[in-house]
């Protein structure tokens, strides 16, 4: 294992510790909006302080770009974190929630970590290694048409001008699927696109720290995570599209003839 993964593995699974031992004081949690239906607590806070500590223990000229606190400046290796993804559903006691850490060497993505700590679920890549479900490899799945594909979402809720526009491509997405999913926590989405338990995912104005770790994990799961152009990396736009090959490109498909949308 590479050595700096190694080190987010840690880093990620202390803060999980703390994440959890949180969940039976659910009541007693301060809360705090940032936007309209976006929520801090000091549950993210702290997992996210316990991260950084952990990082820069090992590499203390690291930067930083972490969702609470920001940017940190540093060298030429920046870790990317989401202390809690998914935090109306924790803070709701609905499990699904997750710890999402990336690391890009000059720009680009290297190391990607998903944790789940209620199911003890870690999804890890590295760029050129593939990626893995704690220890097993994962893969996209081989779904081959919409038809029978099981595809996740997420609501434009920072985004709510294009709202019209999501609802097209979602009503035409039910009916020529097998389902649609929204569990509210994008990076847990996309660690599943990356093992196959979804065939796609879609879903507007979403932030780096969300998509990074999730679109490498995709990736080396030998599928594709790109912005609604098929131009750009998603994480670049905040705007993604993701699946094996075959539903990536029928997903782009819809979004495009159905909402016409364009960038």
């Amino acid at each position: 294992m590479p050595p700096m993964l190694n080190i987010g593995i840690r880093a990620v699974h202390s803060a999980a510790d703390w994440i959890i031992r949180c969940m039976d004081q659910l009541q007693g949690i301060v809360v705090t909006e940032k936007s309209r239906n976006d929520f801090v607590t000091e549950v993210d806070r702290r997992a996210e302080q316990i991260i950084i500590e952990s990082i820069h223990r090992a590499y203390p000229d690291h930067a930083i770009l972490a969702e609470e606190s920001g940017a940190q400046e540093g060298n030429e290796y920046q870790w990317i974190i989401d202390p809690l993804d998914g935090t109306t559903n924790f803070l709701h006691g609905f499990p699904q929630f997750a710890i999402s850490v990336a690391l890009k060497h000059k720009g680009v993505l290297e190391q990607a970590i998903i944790y789940d700590p209620l199911r003890q679920e870690l999804f890890t890549a590295s760029r050129g290694g593939g990626a893995r479900l704690n220890d097993r490899r994962i893969r996209v799945s081989r779904q081959n048409s919409l038809e029978g594909a099981l595809i996740g979402t997420g609501f434009p809720f920072r985004s709510l001008d294009r709202l019209d526009t999501y609802i097209e491509v979602f009503r035409k997405l039910t009916s020529l699927t097998a389902g649609i999913r929204r569990p509210g926590a994008a990076a847990l989405d996309l660690a599943y696109v990356a093992c196959g338990r979804l065939d796609g995912f879609w879903e507007y104005g979403l932030k780096q720290w969300d998509i990074a770790a999730g679109a490498l994990l995709i990736r080396e799961a030998g599928g594709y995570a790109s912005d609604i152009d098929n131009d750009n990396p998603a994480i670049d736009s905040g705007d993604i599209v993701a699946g094996n090959p075959i539903i990536h490109n029928l997903l782009l498909n819809v979004i495009h003839d159905d909402a016409n949308i364009s960038a």
